[in-house]
């Protein structure tokens, strides 16, 4: 077998390990670096070095510099009517980016129902906990040292613009470990992004290549083919987005910019493409033009919203916050309304959820053939009998019972019980309740660490064992020479059956050939 073929097979069928390997050492170094700014602001900053001393700052920041429309003008409170607009317009474009993100999709898909459920579920707790420690980290520290020699601005505040433009970090981070700061903080971002863009390009590719390419352009591409397809749109992906994020740098549209706006371009799609999955009476016409039909009233509100309150429509007037909060809403809203009307006036069958039955994986078998190995062999790629089919339909639906309850439970905790009292009553924050909350945050932090950072170890425990021996085996020269194809796959099924304690097919086939 060719060296290109080995190639082929190994990008086939460990293309998700690695990404979901690049995602966990990212996921584990963006950790990592939090805690050292956590430690460094609260614990042991020369300067700051505890809550008391954070909070003490604070509290001297809001008489300089009292905040317009905070309860008393306190940093320290969560009646912020500047805050609750950015609640509003968060989630709503967060439901944009959760709900319309091919990448949640492929790893759920990728993921055994048995694991993606527990595996969203403590993802989700576990990401809470970076926002809440990173603002409360980043941002405090950085109104407290404001008004310090260290800070990079002093004796000027940061303007506006720095603020939008996301220098608040680096800024605080400098000001508490100099250039170690701000590498940890260049650190920080690009692990960020890299992650980002890689779960970004596999659902490009994937959307290009199985539902553009092959469902249209060419139904009997080869497995060759869609792979050179898949790595071309990669390619071409990623060049438009280079290029169209130097045109937004240079045309003054700024991070802070892009993430009140996205809601308004996106959100549309939300409610028609959850309701595919979730009611069988909403027609084609309303799931194909609600979003378009949301989308043209949201920049129409938007845009109006602006020229209203501006005076004139620029960089300025659109990005604040009441026109970015007119657009949200409507683009989230109006599918509330086009979508039952266009359902009840161009009416469909009632959808029966067989298409979605009959979706098979893409077919890599002249891959496969290549590289000789038989695909029935690969762990994954066995057919289904029936009574497996009914069992992995019987754990999809419990899941989806418990999704549903606890999308229920945490909803009202995290968005109406936990935030509302606060917000409605105007408290502000006693130094024991902000060391409470600090405290709250570092904790939640440390169980993120243990769910997305040593869970997986132990679980993987096995497959990292063998992977370790066969290193260090290749490393002392004693392993023995690799066989490639369908040997490999062969013994590595055999291993894997072995260690669930059941017969390979391997081993039945040396059985019948005994007997």
């Amino acid at each position: 077998m060719s060296r290109n073929s080995r190639l082929r097979l190994t990008s086939s069928a460990g293309g998700i390990k690695a990404t979901f390997l690049t995602d966990y050492v990212h996921t584990l170094m963006i950790l990592i670096i939090i805690f050292i700014f956590a430690f460094t602001t609260y614990a042991t900053n020369n300067i700051l070095g505890s809550p008391s001393k954070v909070y003490d700052l604070l509290v001297q920041a809001a008489k300089d510099h009292p905040v317009a429309g905070n309860a008393h003008g306190s940093y320290l409170t969560m009646r912020s009517q500047e805050g609750a607009i950015f609640f509003i317009i968060n989630i709503i474009g967060n439901f944009s980016t959760i709900f319309c993100d091919n990448g949640y999709y492929n790893k759920a898909i990728a993921a055994s129902p048995v694991h993606a459920l527990p595996g969203y579920i403590m993802g989700g707790l576990s990401w809470f906990a970076i926002p809440w420690l990173a603002a409360t980290t980043f941002g405090l520290a950085a109104l407290a040292l404001e008004s310090n020699p260290v800070f990079p601005t002093y004796p000027l505040r940061m303007l506006p613009a720095d603020v939008s433009a996301g220098l608040v970090l680096p800024n605080a981070a400098v000001a508490m470990l100099g250039k170690g700061g701000a590498a940890a903080v260049l650190l920080l971002i690009f692990m960020a992004v890299t992650s980002a863009m890689s779960a970004e390009l596999i659902a490009v590719s994937s959307i290009f290549t199985y539902d553009i390419y092959q469902t249209y352009i060419n139904p009997s591409a080869s497995g060759k083919k869609q792979i050179y397809i898949s790595h071309t749109s990669c390619v071409v992906y990623a060049v438009v987005m280079a290029a169209l994020s130097t045109g937004l740098y240079y045309a003054g549209i700024s991070m802070g910019y892009l993430y009140l706006m996205m809601g308004v371009v996106v959100s549309g799609a939300v409610l028609p493409a959850a309701l595919t999955l979730l009611w069988s009476g909403q027609s084609w016409t309303a799931a194909t033009f609600s979003a378009p039909l949301a989308l043209c009233c949201s920049l129409i509100a938007w845009l109006v919203t602006a020229k209203m309150q501006g005076g004139s429509l620029s960089v300025d007037s659109t990005g604040a916050n009441y026109p970015m909060l007119a657009g949200n809403v409507v683009s989230l809203c109006v599918p509330m309304i086009s979508v039952p009307v266009l359902s009840f006036l161009f009416k469909s069958p009632k959808y029966d959820w067989i298409s979605m039955q009959l979706i098979r994986r893409g077919d890599d078998s002249d891959l496969a053939a290549a590289a000789h190995v038989d695909l029935e062999l690969v762990p994954g790629e066995s057919r289904q009998s029936d009574h497996e089919q009914r069992a992995e339909q019987h754990q999809l639906k419990r899941a989806s019972r418990i999704a549903r309850s606890l999308t229920v439970v945490l909803t009202l905790a995290l968005l109406i019980l936990w935030p509302m009292p606060m917000y409605g009553s105007g408290y502000v924050f006693s130094k024991k309740f902000f060391t409470g909350w600090i405290a709250i945050g570092i904790l939640w932090l440390f169980c993120s660490s243990i769910c997305v950072g040593l869970y997986p170890l132990w679980e993987g425990r096995a497959t990292s064992s063998r992977t370790m021996k066969a290193i260090f085996l290749d490393i002392t020269g004693k392993r023995k020479p690799v066989t490639y194809g369908r040997a490999t796959m062969a013994e590595t099924v055999e291993t894997e059956e072995r260690e669930k304690g059941t017969e390979s097919p391997l081993e039945k086939g040396r059985e019948m050939g005994a007997q």
